[in-house]
């Protein structure tokens, strides 16, 4: 049965169909229009601080404003350490179509080393490339003229003014003033990254690491409007930065550069201090460095030519170096005798020109070969007989010699204001126990007593015990910065630490010791008798000699026939005047043979330009 052909559509089935359809899709339609009214209402009322700070992130950048560090003057206000204006050859990448080509043709105008390529390589892929990366620091006059002329044909190459830090005295007071450097990536991982932003120079070494936090200062920022693609379009607020601190150091410039100078063809060190009150006058380590060439990054060749010096200019031998004390030593051990009771001033010991212990049959030589005969306190000090202090060192036992020269600072470090004091070694029986695990030796405690064996003392410790004796065992701790001076301009002394006071049993003993000291200088059988000529002030001295090896018990010490550097070190120690020190110090000249011959000659140098500098 086939079906008919004109079929009766059901109009009424068909239209609710459609009606079914529409009303489906206004329901759709209707929930997605409530859904977005939902989510603007959410992200316009609910989360509309949030969506606004990131928006103003997105137009507003904070820009740090690094500060100006502060400045280093010496105690007569001598510009030490400076901020001298500053140009660096900047190139921004996305603006150079061939970058080589760039750089060579730069190359004719300016110089560009290897480490000023290396530099730029990896700061060009840190930064963005529409950010100007430095190529070259501190241009000279010549080059900024050189590159003026050509400007023309470097587009996206140009010259960016700043601060750099200056050492106007080069070499002097290096150790002392140590230097600035840029900052890297293990400072990263210490340094206050908020304080930090935007400074790229952090101390390196001595007052200048330091006094790091004194002389930065505080960062500033501008808020600048930027586009979407990060360029600044306009500063919309600007907080200063807070300039650092500047420091007044106790130094004294002009002394210090005669000094380095009375040093001669020697290595060595000196270190002056005043005795009433601590402050370092001269801090001095030969030969220097000129700390300039570290401040934007040493070539890697006049590094290593430093670094293999076969006479360590950049090694502190005024904070580090570490040297027997030799002969300087023995007023200290005979106020030991003096104080606990082992001796008295009138004890006598004959010196034959070797010391025997009880029962035994090595020699200890005393440096004169025929003997002092008998000698007593003040002629074994003016003298320098080692027979004395052998004996004297054995009465007094190991144990006992330590304790009492602590007490002076000796195998500790002083607490100078400076980073990386060495201690030396001031030995006793635990000390031998713990470091090497073996007994003490009675031998041992003998050359102890004349500051050789295991002793060590560095130039700023044997100064500071120097001070202390001085000043009848007052010790005021040794510091190079004595006031700073604020962003408000005010000059505010810097408080001093405590002073500690060793316990006298009898000030008739520590007279007797200086008054011995002073002989050592102004006696006609005293050692630095020499220096004591011409002057009209009194000065308490010790001169020193220190093995730089030892010698068998028949060997004889050839100076003529030994290699420089295997030579006896020249140690001295004074103060002055004797009656009121103003003044201690304390020289080692390294491989310079007889303390007298060449350390004391120093001495009477310092003393001689402080007094003209300072009258009496």
């Amino acid at each position: 049965m086939s079906r008919p052909l004109n079929t009766i559509k059901d109009n009424l089935l068909e239209s609710r169909l459609f009606m079914g359809r529409i009303l489906v899709a206004l329901l759709v339609f209707g929930a997605l229009i409530v859904a977005l009214i939902v989510r603007l209402s959410f992200l316009q009322v609910v989360a509309h601080e949030h969506f606004r700070t990131l928006s103003e992130d997105n137009r507003v950048k904070l820009n740090p404003v690094p500060p100006n560090r502060g400045l280093i003057y010496d105690r007569n206000g001598i510009l030490l350490a400076e901020n001298l204006p500053s140009f660096r050859l900047e190139i921004i990448p996305e603006q150079i179509e061939d970058m080589d080509a760039t750089l060579a043709a730069l190359g004719k105008l300016v110089e560009i080393t290897a480490y000023d390529r290396e530099r730029f390589d990896k700061l060009r892929q840190r930064m963005n490339r529409f950010e100007g990366v430095p190529l070259r620091f501190h241009l000279s006059e010549a080059e900024l003229a050189r590159f003026a002329i050509d400007r023309h044909r470097f587009p996206g190459v140009d010259i960016q003014a700043g601060l750099s830090r200056y050492y106007p005295l080069g070499s002097h007071a290096a150790h002392a003033l140590g230097y600035v450097g840029r900052i890297n990536e293990e400072e990263l991982q210490v340094i206050d990254p908020a304080n930090y932003r935007g400074t790229t120079h952090i101390g390196k070494e001595g007052i200048e690491k330091a006094y790091e936090d004194t002389l930065h200062g505080k960062v500033g920022y501008e808020q600048l409007e930027t586009n979407a693609g990060g360029r600044t379009l306009r500063v919309l607020a600007r907080e200063a930065p807070v300039t650092g601190s500047s420091l007044y150091l106790s130094l004294d410039a002009r002394l210090q550069q005669v000094i380095e100078q009375a040093f001669g063809e020697f290595n060595g060190s000196a270190v002056a201090i005043d005795p009433r009150n601590g402050e370092v006058l001269a801090f001095v380590s030969v030969p220097g460095y000129d700390p300039n060439p570290f401040v934007n990054g040493i070539d890697a060749k006049d590094y290593k030519a430093l670094n293999d010096d076969p006479n360590q200019p950049l090694f502190n031998r005024a904070l580090r170096g570490q040297y027997p004390p030799g002969s300087t030593i023995k007023p200290f051990v005979a106020l030991a005798g003096l104080e606990r009771g082992v001796t008295t001033a009138s004890s006598r010991t004959f010196c034959p020109g070797f010391y025997r212990l009880p029962g035994g049959e090595h020699k200890y030589r005393c440096w004169k070969h025929g003997g002092h005969g008998t000698v007593e306190l003040n002629t074994a000090i003016v003298q320098s007989c080692d027979v004395y202090f052998y004996d004297l060192a054995r009465s007094l036992g190991i144990d006992r010699l330590h304790d009492y020269l602590a007490q002076f600072g000796f195998g500790a470090r002083t607490g100078i204001d400076l980073v990386g004091e060495r201690s030396g070694i001031l030995p006793s029986t635990d000390w031998k126990r713990g470091m090497r695990n073996e007994p003490w030796y009675p031998g041992e405690t003998l050359i102890t007593g004349i500051g050789q064996g295991y002793n060590l003392i560095t130039p700023t410790q044997l100064a500071a015990a120097m001070a202390t004796l001085a000043n009848h065992g007052e010790f005021r701790q040794p510091h190079l910065v004595h006031a700073l001076r604020g962003p408000d301009g005010v000059l505010a002394p810097l408080k001093i630490a405590p002073t500690r006071t060793i316990p006298i049993v009898s000030h008739e003993n520590w007279d007797r010791v200086i008054a011995a000291m002073v002989d050592v200088v102004h006696s006609a059988r005293g050692t630095a008798k020499r220096i004591g000529v011409g002057i009209d002030y009194k000065i308490g001295g010790k001169t020193g000699t220190a093995q730089v090896f030892g010698l068998k018990q028949d060997q004889k010490y050839d100076e003529k026939r030994l290699d420089k550097r295997l030579q006896d070190h020249a140690l001295f120690i004074a103060f002055a005047p004797a009656d009121a020190p103003r003044i201690a110090v304390a020289i080692v000249a390294e491989n310079g043979g007889h303390g007298g011959a060449v350390a004391a000659p120093i001495a009477r140098v310092i003393l001689d330009q402080y007094f003209k500098d300072n009258p009496l």
